[in-house]
């Protein structure tokens, strides 16, 4: 599907750049990721587990559509950018109640959220009008965030058990629907190939969320070694093996695929759906390096204490998930599940059990180990690959 000139558009034929009103628009969801780590600090339970990935996929779901429209819409006209600056002022409060969304502020959260969702959308029709190719594709998004905006809002009036089940039915309300192209009797559904979108702009997207949710394990590794009164040789160990693990996740994701996707979009015959795959892992890729920055905080803070039960999920998940998800991404990229990765979750796996038999710091190093061995042996095989050309042997 092609679309006509429009004013709020971005040019035709001149590549998506990310612009600085984007950037700043971002600001709010580091707040955010350090809002959902913090919760999931506090809350190591598996109920707690839940509630944070519900939090996350609704931080994750206001993102991610904003995206979209930012790919589509030019953030340099005066119209994108309030819009934009609306949309970041209300994400302000959706990521101020995260510690609260399921006590007091649940109502808070959830208006908030779903009033960035319909605001948005009901925003993009009114300036596209009825004649514009997008439209029956925004259409379609409207009905699909009106149900799950219900949800949300029932979720808020309700008790925190309640809240939780109506919040898990809008989240796989919003995340599930672009997958089926957001069918909605009478309207038909949306095909990916309608989705004209940009590549190399969505790829530099995710890649800017992903150094956010980074940026959350260098303040968790930094913040906990500073508020260390008279830090030991255990505090600095900790302090270095934390921050070790952090440039391997950095390296693992920017050495390799994260060059390549914009290239992998650009040239695909259907980059909507190569698109969509793209958020479909980042939600999961991002939710591990959250995951290792509780990691990290508890690590630096208390590295000679006893492993715990829920301590070893978390030194063990972080780096499970976040291992998935990168495998998921360079499948996606290169058509491949790497080796190395596959290799390194296993080993996660078996090391899991082992971990409440040693102390924090041992147990951190030893995940921090198979992290950056994944991340060597994956540059080696890329290196020796030379590039893109032989990036389907890669390991």
């Amino acid at each position: 599907m092609t679309t006509h000139a429009h004013p709020l558009l971005r040019p035709a034929g001149q590549p998506a750049r990310v612009a600085n009103v984007e950037l700043f628009f971002d600001l709010v969801y580091v707040f955010a990721i350090t809002q959902l780590s913090h919760h999931l600090l506090e809350h190591l339970t598996w109920l707690g587990v839940l509630q944070t990935a519900t939090l996350w996929f609704a931080v994750w779901l206001g993102w991610q559509y904003t995206a979209w429209v930012s790919n589509w819409f030019n953030p340099e006209h005066l119209v994108i950018r309030t819009m934009l600056m609306v949309l970041m002022g209300v994400a302000l409060l959706v990521s101020a109640a995260i510690p609260d969304a399921f006590g007091e502020r649940g109502l808070l959260f959830a208006c908030s959220f779903a009033a960035i969702q319909v605001g948005r959308t009901l925003f993009v029709l009114y300036s596209l009008g009825r004649g514009h190719a997008l439209t029956p594709n925004f259409v379609r998004i409207l009905c699909w965030l009106l149900v799950s905006a219900a949800l949300w809002i029932a979720g808020g009036l309700n008790d925190s058990s309640t809240r939780l089940l109506l919040w898990l039915l809008a989240v796989g309300c919003e995340y599930l629907s672009p997958m089926a192209g957001f069918p909605v009797p009478g309207l038909g559904r949306s095909h990916t190939s309608d989705w004209t979108i940009d590549g190399g702009h969505l790829a530099e997207r995710c890649q800017l969320f992903v150094i956010i949710a980074l940026g959350e394990s260098v303040l968790a590794t930094g913040a906990s070694f500073g508020h260390a009164s008279h830090p030991g040789p255990a505090v600095w160990i900790a302090f270095l093996v934390s921050f070790v693990g952090c440039v391997a996740m950095w390296w693992m994701y920017f050495d390799t695929s994260s060059t390549d996707a914009a290239h992998v979009i650009e040239h695909s015959d259907d980059p909507g759906r190569l698109g969509a795959y793209f958020h479909y892992v980042h939600v999961l890729l991002i939710a591990g390096v959250i995951v290792c920055a509780v990691a990290d905080d508890l690590v630096v803070a208390h590295p000679l204490d006893p492993v715990k039960a829920k301590y070893a999920a978390v030194l063990a998940g972080g780096p499970l998930v976040y291992l998935l998800g990168n495998a998921l991404f360079k499948r996606v990229v290169y058509r491949r599940f790497p080796l190395s990765h596959a290799i390194g979750i296993a080993a996660l796996l078996a090391l899991w059990p082992l971990l409440p038999r040693v102390n924090l710091l041992v147990a951190g190093t030893l995940t921090t180990t198979v992290l950056v061995l994944v991340t060597v042996w994956a540059a080696y095989y890329r290196r020796r690959g030379n590039g893109v050309a032989h990036a389907h042997t890669s390991g």
